[in-house]
């Protein structure tokens, strides 16, 4: 199974950014998180990130035949990108939604997410295990859908 990982705008700045939402440990540190599970789990993964919309539709779109599933954290484009939607609909692999803060706690306008629409469940609020949860409920998802066949 291989698994592409999309971070969206300003993640890159954890550690830095709003700590007391987003915590104190660094983007480095959300990379080997992600790295650790995926070894221990026996998952292929690239992870991404990008500050910019197009670029982010353009790696889903190569996703297409490459990769088994998506785990996007869309970042602010969660509330305003009808373009990363379309994109995660028109390659139609299974995609989980994460976030590292609860957005239904906070700011009105972060309780409604575009992308939702387009996968198979959002984990909100979890930190960095919420990438762990994702990752191997895609991994099971594979699995399960191949034993339908």
């Amino acid at each position: 199974m291989k698994i592409l990982v999309i971070n969206g705008p300003n993640l890159n700045l954890l550690g830095l950014r709003e700590p007391d939402i987003y915590g104190t440990e660094s983007y480095q540190a959300l990379l080997d998180s992600i790295d650790e599970t995926c070894r221990k789990a026996e998952i292929e993964y690239e992870v991404f990130q990008s500050n910019h919309e197009g670029a982010l539709v353009d790696k889903i779109q190569e996703a297409y035949g490459n990769f088994d599933g998506i785990v996007i954290n869309p970042a602010a484009y969660t509330h305003t990108s009808v373009a990363i939607l379309d994109a995660l609909k028109a390659v139609g692999l299974p995609a989980v939604e994460v976030h590292l803060s609860d957005i239904n706690r906070r700011e009105s306008f972060r309780k409604f997410s575009y992308i939702s629409a387009a996968c198979l469940k959002t984990i909100a609020g979890k930190g960095f295990a919420g990438y762990w949860e994702a990752l191997l409920f895609l991994k099971e998802y594979e699995r399960k859908s191949r034993h339908d066949l």
